[in-house]
């Protein structure tokens, strides 16, 4: 994935920023029939409305509404009619030639070992830290070989502790430290668009069976502002009756964000279901399409 790009400010958010983007998402989201206006937005959340604008567009670089309209079935039903192509052949074709393959993470991978797939990681040092990110608090886990791991902790959900759980039991055997400080250059380099360079390639280790690899190459050949659908990706690793195991192999994907399973949608153009939420699914489809 060989993009890079520059952005004329960071617009990465601060404090409990996501709570709030977060919030007004699932607001918008509800009644997005109703067009609420930004003053009714911000009575529901008990907030001013011109604070409520600048801190959304703090984040997004859109206003509330045209960050939604870019991650709305209709805007995804677009994407998907475009040329008659299906929509990951689109996006790599825009992606090859156009401006959204100027915004791309630089991700440079390998793959564990059958063998070592198959030991559960036994053995496998395994370090981890949390830190704050665009999207809410994140987890970020790295072997020696680059980083292997990438989710969010979420209070209502458990918390920390609850993102933990979730990961470690993927590699049971591994040996986990918490070392906030080793993997912080990660946290630094992945939620930074301006260190999105081909001189600082991001060096990412997947652990899964050969099925999920296949399915998590894919991914990373969408480019940012890009979509595709669980068949156009079946049908890439000449699998095309295999939908429901690439969705489920998606849904296993442990590099959220770097390795791009929001970018992932059903056949009709749905956002459809994903493991860290679908309201931080449509907060990084909104964040992406405000750099394209």
């Amino acid at each position: 994935m060989n993009i890079s790009v520059t952005t004329a400010r960071d617009i990465t958010p601060v404090g409990e920023d996501y709570a709030t983007v977060s919030g007004v998402i699932e607001l918008l989201t509800a009644d997005y029939q109703n067009q609420p206006s930004l003053e009714r937005i911000a009575g529901q959340m008990g907030r001013d409305p011109l604070d409520l604008q600048r801190t959304f567009t703090r984040w997004a670089g859109l206003s509330p509404k045209a960050f939604l309209q870019a991650v709305t079935l209709d805007h995804a039903k677009r994407l998907l009619g475009q040329e008659r192509l299906p929509l990951l052949e689109t996006s790599m074709e825009l992606g090859l030639s156009g401006p959204g393959r100027l915004h791309d993470l630089f991700v440079t991978h390998e793959a564990m070992s059958p063998g070592e797939w198959k030991d559960k990681g036994r053995g496998l040092p395994i370090r981890y830290g949390f830190h704050d990110s665009p999207f809410g608090r994140a987890l970020l886990m790295a072997t020696d070989r680059g980083l292997c791991g990438l989710a969010f902790s979420d209070e209502a959900k458990g918390g920390d502790v609850s993102a933990l759980q979730d990961m470690t039991q993927r590699w049971p055997q591994a040996v986990y430290t918490r070392d906030d400080g080793s993997v912080a250059p990660y946290a630094a380099r992945i939620f930074d668009p301006a260190r999105w360079q081909a001189d600082e390639p991001l060096r990412v280790v997947l652990i899964g069976t050969d099925f999920q690899i296949r399915v998590w190459e894919q991914l990373l050949e969408i480019p940012v502002g890009g979509l595709c659908t669980y068949s156009d990706i079946a049908r890439r690793i000449e699998a095309p009756k295999a939908s429901r195991a690439v969705g489920a192999a998606v849904g296993r994907n442990p590099v959220s964000f770097v390795v791009p399973c929001h970018r992932a949608i059903g056949k009709s153009g749905a956002l459809t279901g994903y493991h860290w939420g679908l309201t931080r699914k449509r907060a990084m489809l909104g964040w992406e399409a405000a750099k394209v």
